[in-house]
């Protein structure tokens, strides 16, 4: 996994790259420098006119360095240096010196207009790195209020000025449209409320010292294809369909059926052996001729799940796709928590009624998977201030229930019982779209029911159900991909997966 570090730890990480390599601090900073320019200069052509607006600390250091190996590239450079109260670090004074003579360097010192970068196509912000502790003032947040007032094309070196890594930001920050960081995330980048700051985030390699990562301590992740492939088990020649489980949905309604069709599709295309729906008897035609691969088991009840049917034999439960809150599904709900101790995959109709119901919480096995959208999560822990607040109450409901909780969204994070946090990078907008939710209940009771450990079982099911949508977006685009479509192309994930 890719560890995320805290801005203490990332200084630590270049003194021992320094110490342990061995190499100069300066040698380092131009080889952070040579991996944004590569970066760059793939990016945008040699035609266009580059600021580059520089602090007079290590971030201002590597800004003046950028705009040194720009120019030597072709480039045409102009230097901004905001002059503050920070003084000047070693290696901002060495690459300014050998920056002179190359490039117009221009010196703010006082409140500028909003014109000050009117001639510029691409804006380079290296004003503050990731060592900021508090908001920016004076004439920094001049500078940078400058930055986002122009038209030009905004990339942030490292973070955004005014961007805290670790912690909510306030103030006045740079709103990138790329984020180039060396090494390793910030876990401000995974926040939503800093989108509009990082834009798009991207990593380059500047060779900081693997084993110092290591060892380094963290609770947070970002999950990537080599961990989930790690996960994921081959199949044997003389495997057969009980080898893969047996697992059964608790889905649908009366005008909710949808919901269990989707839920279903997507176990079945996610490796399961055996899937038993038990839905309401007006489901019962729909579900026999759409599913074909699947059993049905039929509720009493005409139109809604009332009555607990036999599970012990099942190694996986998924329950919420499209079941309502009735009184009696209230009732049925509870006696599965009481009866069935295997972990149990619960969304969507499963989560109002456990926020509704909050003494069922105390009666979850150990190892449940609930998957909230936000929305879902508010109503289970109440409202937050920020998203690092909401990362908190994460972190504290996973320990709670003794579950793991995945909170759907961009980056969706998957909180495990024992405090740690990992983040997806699979999926699109294109999957924000009814249904979505349900293909995910599918896969995930697919998967558990496969014998996979709970927090196993997220961090592949999140990471295909997204890696389907993504493919699902080549071919239909984001405005029309539909959660049928992530389903489709759940083969060619695993496909992904196992190549």
């Amino acid at each position: 996994m890719l560890k995320i570090l805290n801005t203490k730890q990332i200084k630590e990480l270049d003194a021992y790259t320094i110490k342990h390599e061995p190499v100069s601090s300066i040698d380092l900073m131009e080889r952070a420098c040579r991996a944004f320019v590569t970066w760059f200069a793939e990016k945008f052509d040699v035609e266009k006119k580059v600021g580059v607006v520089c602090g007079t600390g290590n971030n201002g250091g590597d800004g003046l360095g950028v705009a040194r190996l720009l120019q030597e590239w072709g480039y045409s450079i102009k230097v901004w240096i905001v002059r503050g109260p920070v003084p000047e670090s070693t290696d901002f004074s060495i690459n300014l010196d050998r920056l002179k003579n190359k490039v117009e360097v221009f010196e703010i010192t006082t409140r500028r207009d909003r014109g000050l970068f009117n001639d510029c196509d691409v804006l380079i912000d290296a004003i503050f790195g990731s060592g900021l502790s508090r908001p920016v003032e004076g004439i920094y947040e001049q500078a940078i209020n400058c930055i986002n007032q122009s038209d030009a094309f905004r990339v942030a070196i490292d973070i955004p000025s005014g961007l805290m890594a670790d912690t909510h930001s306030q103030g006045e920050i740079v709103k990138a449209d790329y984020t180039i960081s060396f090494q390793l995330p910030k876990l401000a980048f995974l926040m939503p409320e800093n989108y509009v700051f990082t834009g798009e985030w991207l990593l380059v390699d500047i060779g900081l010292k693997k084993e110092f990562i290591k060892d380094a301590a963290s609770q947070y992740f970002v999950v990537q294809r080599k961990d989930v492939k790690r996960i994921k088990k081959p199949r044997l020649k003389f495997d057969h369909k009980g080898t893969y489980g047996r697992a059964m949905l608790i889905s649908g309604s009366y005008g909710k059926m949808g919901a269990a069709v989707l839920a279903a599709r997507a176990a079945m295309r996610s490796g399961l052996g055996l899937l038993t729906i038990h839905t309401p008897e007006c489901g019962y035609q729909i579900l026999q001729t759409s599913i074909p691969e699947a059993m049905v088991s039929i509720d009493p009840h005409e139109d809604f799940f009332s009555t607990l049917p036999e599970v012990s034999a099942m190694d996986a439960v998924g329950i919420g796709p499209g079941i309502g809150s009735h009184p009696e599904t209230i009732r049925a709900f509870a006696k599965l928590l009481d009866n069935y101790s295997k972990p149990i995959v619960i969304d969507a109709d499963g989560l109002n009624i456990l926020a509704a119901n909050s003494h069922l919480l105390l009666t979850l096995p150990p190892g449940c998977i609930l998957t909230p959208h936000p929305k879902e999560f508010e109503r289970l822990v109440g409202t937050w201030r920020d998203d690092f607040e909401r990362l908190e109450k994460l972190k504290t409901l996973a320990k709670e229930l003794n579950a793991v909780i995945v909170l759907k969204g961009a980056n969706s994070s998957i909180a495990s019982p024992e405090g740690d946090v990992y983040f997806n990078t699979t999926g699109n907008p294109g999957m924000a779209t009814g249904g979505s939710g349900d293909v995910l209940t599918g896969i995930l009771t697919s998967i558990l029911a496969q014998g996979y450990p709970s927090l196993e079982t997220a961090l592949l099911g999140v990471y295909v159900h997204g890696l389907a949508g993504d493919n699902a977006v080549t071919e239909k685009g984001m405005d029309s991909l539909i959660a049928s479509d992530i389903i489709d192309s759940l083969p060619r994930a695993f496909q992904r997966i196992d190549q």
